[in-house]
């Protein structure tokens, strides 16, 4: 039975994947979705990673392919979790893709990321000049899909603080997969920080930021062609 690691991003939950996981459930695989320890300031990246394994090694043995997925803040702890699994595949799905010793805090700046959202805003025919964090990340789902999503959990800047540990991109087949109306991360910026860091085109899938929550088939459909070629490969 593969194994799908879903990390979630920041002020969220497992529940945020909870319609992707009943599709790879039903395609037979086994759905570890843990929730991170975001409201904790004592929390550090390691204890992200050690909640995520600790939620792996109770559901009991680990199949492979082992696909570890990180969504948003979840690109900072997907590879750390992938390369202690040795998984199979990694994926940053809407996320941020880190540099060896760069902190999250630092990562907006070196990325440029304010410059693409106005370039993307202004593109779009909206007001460049409105960096609403919410409006940016939630631009796109439909209020039912808010409620049933539940509310928002604080998120601890210390996690965001610290050094990204490892000193190289772990050795795991990594894709990235972009959102195409994604108003916090654009595609254009996407695709430009996955090549700039990862020498990696993006697989594109519909929706904004949260496309595991407004359009779970196809993150779902692409996850499991994914996990398929990781197994062809094998």
């Amino acid at each position: 039975m593969p194994t799908s690691v879903l990390i979630h991003g920041a002020g969220s939950s497992g529940r945020y994947w909870h319609r992707v996981a009943p599709l790879l459930e039903v395609a037979g695989h086994r759905v570890v979705a843990p929730d991170l320890p975001a409201e904790d300031d004592d929390a550090d990246l390691t204890a992200y990673v050690d909640a995520v394994l600790a939620d792996v090694d109770a559901g009991g043995s680990l199949d492979p392919p082992v696909v570890v997925v990180g969504q948003s803040l979840g690109g900072f702890t997907a590879p750390l979790v992938a390369d202690e699994l040795g998984a199979d595949l990694l994926v940053i799905l809407a996320g941020m893709v880190p540099r060896p010793g760069e902190r999250g805090v630092d990562w907006w700046t070196a990325t440029g990321w304010e410059a693409a959202v106005r370039t993307a805003a202004r593109e779009g025919g909206r007001d460049p000049e409105d960096l609403d964090t919410a409006a940016l990340v939630l631009a796109g789902v439909p209020h039912e899909l808010l409620v049933e999503l539940g509310p928002e959990r604080a998120q601890s800047m210390t996690p965001l603080l610290e050094p990204w540990p490892l000193t190289t991109w772990p050795d795991v087949p990594t894709r990235v997969v972009a959102a195409a109306d994604d108003r916090f991360f654009p595609l254009d910026f996407q695709r430009r920080v996955a090549a700039d860091r990862l020498g990696l085109d993006v697989v594109e899938v519909p929706g904004g930021h949260l496309p595991a929550v407004t359009h779970p088939e196809a993150v779902a459909a692409w996850l499991l062609e994914l996990c398929r070629e990781v197994a062809v490969r094998a």
